[in-house]
């Protein structure tokens, strides 16, 4: 019986044979890591970076709402328009001349916000948006000494700012930027507890535009 003696393939074909597995395993495990990415991606943010709303005390407007030019008048009766306070950040409540405990309570919350923010406290106003034309208490005038008090008229101003639904626009601290874009709001009724936790959202803020802002505004003529 014969026999017929057959011959082995060429090794450089068993190497290219190799190599093509290989290649096509790499580019299973590439296609697989692609599909996976947005997983991945997602897990880590929420677990390790976070998203900055969960960060947040105060709620972010988006969009943001710009200031109006509305019509304003100071304490001593200068008259001028809202935007004239643009360039610096704001810490802004509401409420009728009259200001009522609550209201009280808030004012003391804002001058003790701006104060402990040490050397950045320039770079902040403290504001008081009177809605009413009543006449503000004399005992009262002496408290807001620091702060930039400017009456508007209240459906006016309804119309810029807006509280949580369900509360009223005086229940809430509002932050506008220099750019003079309100682009925060605070819970209603704050605490000192509440205080403090939305005093860290300002330094937050102060740190993130310390590259492009600084203390104080243009004066002009």
């Amino acid at each position: 019986m014969g026999l017929t003696v057959h011959g082995l393939p060429p090794v450089q074909d068993a190497v290219r044979a190799a190599q093509a597995g290989r290649n096509a395993r790499w580019k299973l495990l590439a296609l697989l890591l692609v599909c996976a990415s947005p997983v991945i991606a997602s897990y880590f943010t929420y677990y390790v970076l976070r998203p900055e709303g969960r960060r947040n005390f105060g709620a972010l407007i988006d969009p943001q709402r710009p200031m109006p030019a509305l019509a304003t008048t100071d304490l001593q009766g200068h008259v001028g328009t809202l935007t004239d306070l643009k360039q610096q950040w704001l810490l802004v409540s509401v409420a009728p001349a009259g200001c009522s405990q609550d209201c009280q309570q808030r004012l003391y919350l804002q001058r003790q916000m701006r104060e402990s923010l040490g050397k950045d406290k320039d770079r902040v106003d403290w504001v008081w948006l009177v809605n009413d034309a009543a006449t503000v208490p004399e005992p009262l005038l002496a408290g807001v000494a620091a702060a930039q008090v400017r009456r508007v008229d209240a459906t006016a101003l309804a119309g810029w700012l807006a509280p949580q639904p369900g509360h009223a626009l005086e229940e809430h601290l509002y932050v506008v930027d220099p750019m003079g874009n309100w682009m925060m709001r605070f819970p209603p009724n704050l605490d000192a507890q509440g205080a403090s936790r939305a005093k860290r959202d300002l330094q937050n803020l102060l740190r993130a535009s310390a590259g492009w802002d600084t203390p104080g505004r243009e004066e002009h003529p």
